[in-house]
């Protein structure tokens, strides 16, 4: 994690270049199937039917073979049932999950770090969840998923699109399926944006094949998971935030290491809040859309740790935030914490469903590299290899800029993985300023600023929502 002569750990900079084995050809069967789903099965042509088949093959020493391998058949055929395509999206997330775990494994052994094994002692445990209900809604947007593998993505049009739209409405007021109608609402105005599509001059085949694979999966009674399966307590100590913006939504992602009370290993945790916005709030205004839902946020704006108690924690380490189980503590610095206890901390193990490479985000702290700008954009060289810098995914929201990284001597950050190569999401870098270290951080404005540029982005989002706050007031007065 960092150089030898820190007390830690020396980054293995190969590992992370050289490639994996068998992933390459993993990849080219999800890619053949998602290919398939371009023109459709309804109809299917050798193509497609090579593709379908092709999944099958990839699958054939598991214990999905048999329900895969009939499927494929019926698929080929253009005789595939609901039934069918939830066992091929099953073969073809179990794939990229195999994938997501070459790529984490390929990860922990160039940080060295531990992961959560199952002889390690787990949280608290609580009640389980009550049983799923609603399953006709499960069967309606199952029908209408399988509608769209029929129809394929250039079989698009505003009539078959519009069939999520009832069903997303019915879902809504239900809580335990608000994740499911969030994700097909966003699938569903995602294609009506591309429609008609045959005339769409590029489709999106990887995403839309993850989209449709995963919203299908969710239709499964009892695939959304229990929720919280236990509880912690102990000292939270934030590294950074992952900010995430889309034109009616944003998350702020909190990453951070929780020291467990009464000691033991500490452990990688998460505390995300999300809520809807308009278009027009963006940059540092979005903190204030996000800021009443979560208290953390306003610890990390000042620097600090946060208490726990008696959290709810998912399995794959999710904390469930509520304010009223944590308080502010002391000051915490986020290079501090990461050069003392980031490389000890171990990993909760990621539920099957969400096994998947875009999900890889691994906290890590990277010392003494260099920053190198070339054709591909910013790059820094750890141990004698470049690792990719992923400026697209730093937010407007705070201070930190590519030019900060490439000032910098010292970074936390998420290690990704996309289009087949290893990439750093910086979170916050340590520079030279003056002959004095400054730390900046991508959530420095969480909590509120006084940076100028931030005072004016938060002062025009507030008068944005004002003035949307007095326009639905009038619509609902009317």
């Amino acid at each position: 994690m960092v150089p030898s002569d820190a007390g830690g750990g020396l980054m293995r900079g190969d590992l992370l270049s050289d490639p994996v084995e068998g992933l390459d050809e993993a990849l080219a069967v999800v890619d053949a199937f998602d290919e398939a789903l371009v023109a459709g099965l309804l109809r299917p042509g050798p193509a497609q039917a090579a593709g379908v088949s092709g999944l099958a093959g990839a699958v054939a020493g598991t214990p999905l073979a048999a329900r895969v391998a009939e499927a494929a058949e019926k698929a080929a055929a253009g005789t595939g049932g609901e039934d069918h395509f939830v066992a091929l999206a099953a073969a073809r997330n179990a794939l990229l999950g195999s994938v997501h775990d070459a790529l984490v494994q390929r990860i922990d052994e160039a940080v060295g770090r531990p992961v959560e094994g199952d002889e390690t002692a787990g949280p608290e445990p609580v009640a389980a969840a009550a049983p799923e209900e609603a399953a006709n809604l499960l069967a309606a947007a199952r029908s209408w998923l399988c509608d769209l593998a029929r129809g394929g993505w250039r079989g698009l049009d505003h009539e078959l699109v519009a069939g999520a739209a009832p069903v997303v409405a019915a879902m809504l007021p239900e809580p335990g399926m608000r994740r499911r109608a969030a994700l097909l609402d966003g699938f569903a105005a995602e294609l009506a944006a591309s429609c008609p599509g045959a005339t769409l001059g590029r489709v999106p085949v990887r995403r839309w094949a993850d989209l449709w694979s995963r919203a299908l999966l969710l239709t499964v009674p009892g695939s959304a998971g229990a929720g919280a399966v236990g509880t912690v307590t102990g000292r939270l100590l934030p590294l950074g935030v992952d900010l995430q913006e889309h034109a009616t939504a944003v998350q702020a992602q909190v990453h951070a290491v929780l020291e467990p009370v009464g000691g033991g290993a500490p452990r990688l945790v998460r505390a995300s809040v999300s809520a809807p916005k308009p278009d027009t709030v963006v940059g540092a205004g979005l903190w204030q859309l996000l800021r009443p839902r979560m208290s953390l946020l306003g610890a990390v704006g000042e620097g600090r740790s946060a208490e726990v108690e008696a959290m709810p924690v998912t399995a794959d380490g999710d904390l469930l935030w509520d304010d009223a189980l944590a308080r502010t503590g002391e000051p915490a610095d986020p290079f501090a914490t990461a050069r003392v206890m980031l490389s000890a901390a171990t990993a909760a193990r990621v539920e099957p469903l969400d096994r998947h490479p875009v999900r890889i985000a691994v906290p890590v702290l990277l010392e003494g590299y260099a920053a190198r700008e070339g054709e591909g954009g910013l790059a820094l060289e750890v141990a004698g290899r470049l690792l990719a810098v992923d400026t697209d995914r730093m937010p407007a929201a705070g201070p930190l800029t590519p030019e900060a990284v490439a000032a910098s001597h010292a970074c936390v950050g998420l290690l990704r993985w996309d289009a087949g190569e290893f990439l750093l999401q910086p979170l916050a870098v340590e520079t030279t300023v003056r002959k004095k270290t400054v730390a900046v951080h991508a959530g420095a404005w969480a909590g509120g600023t006084n940076d100028k540029a931030g005072v004016r982005a938060e002062k025009a989002a507030t008068d944005a929502v004002a003035v949307l706050r007095e326009r639905a007031g009038r619509l609902l007065r009317t």
